[in-house]
């Protein structure tokens, strides 16, 4: 069965501005899903904003910084 979706190539860069989820950022991240989660739930990594039960989203501004320093990022408060 054919299916009518076509499939665009990731893109090379991650956008400056925007959400993404797990899937768009994962190629940029020097750490694995768990780890990344892990990281975000201690504050050492963005915070995830719940779309909904199934869709986590983080602002691409936060990936940036993070991916700039990972060592030292600090979320901000909320």
């Amino acid at each position: 069965m054919a299916s009518n979706t076509q499939h665009l190539p990731a893109p090379a860069t991650l956008p400056a501005d925007g959400l993404s989820r797990w899937g768009q950022f994962q190629r940029f991240s020097p750490v694995c899903r768990e780890t990344f989660r892990r990281l975000s739930m201690e504050g050492r990594a963005p915070q995830p904003i719940r779309m909904g039960i199934r869709c986590t989203m983080y602002r691409n501004s936060d990936l940036h910084r993070w991916l700039a320093d990972p060592v030292n990022y600090q979320a901000d408060a909320a």
